[in-house]
């Protein structure tokens, strides 16, 4: 017997292919989804918030860069009525940041209508009783405010939130409930240069010392 035969066989071992990551989500193709990939980047561009680059959308979406820049341009050119279809009311625009779509600058007069009459539609008497309550006694929690007017300020206080009249500016250090105050638009709105031009109100509000335990009302 030779020195070959008495050696024993190598043994081959199968070492298994590394398993994806749990958190990695699989790629897609988009060329397979509805709309194929022109939806997919218009998909993208209406989430975005700002202006994003090509580069990033290719990455994105696992595109060619040309690909994307082909898309985009012919995007744009569809939205503008270059290519057969009607004009859109929103348009796809290159900035030095990126492409973001935007209502198209003929709408602007109906478009500047509609924001002026949402911003200039009168408060309600509840949301006006509220404010004072955050102006005069701010920074103020919103348990603090339902206490003072004596019903729960959820919905008034998302409204001035979203007229930004108020804004959330800390949070009260023995509760962890968010402080209000009003903002710079709010002093705009009423022609004031700084709260202490606010009529002499205050005095007859009550005390927040006496309704701090009300905190609760936040949670």
């Amino acid at each position: 017997m030779t020195v070959e035969e008495q050696a024993p066989e190598a043994v081959q071992v199968a070492i298994p292919a590394e398993a994806p990551r749990q958190d990695e989500p699989a790629l897609v193709d988009v060329h397979t989804l509805p709309g194929g990939a022109h939806a997919a980047v218009e998909a993208v561009l209406m989430v975005a918030d700002a202006p994003v680059g090509a580069d990033r959308i290719a990455a994105s979406l696992n595109l060619t860069q040309d690909e994307t820049d082909d898309i985009l341009h012919e995007l744009a050119d569809e939205y503008a009525g270059h290519l057969g279809s009607r004009p859109r009311g929103f348009e796809l625009r290159r900035t030095v940041d990126g492409w973001r779509i935007y209502s198209s600058a003929a709408h602007a007069d109906p478009v500047g209508r509609f924001v002026l009459d949402g911003q200039s539609s009168k408060l309600s008497q509840a949301a006006l009783e509220t404010l004072a309550v955050v102006a005069y006694r701010q920074p103020v929690t919103r348990g603090q405010v339902s206490a003072v007017r004596g019903v729960n300020v959820d919905g008034v206080v998302r409204t001035l939130l979203t007229r930004g009249l108020i804004a959330e500016i800390g949070q009260d250090p023995s509760s962890g409930a968010v402080l209000f105050g009003t903002t710079g638009y709010f002093l705009e709105r009423m022609d004031f240069s700084s709260l202490d031009e606010l009529p002499p109100l205050a005095p007859h509000l009550p005390d927040l010392d006496m309704i701090d335990g009300l905190d609760g009302l936040d949670s």
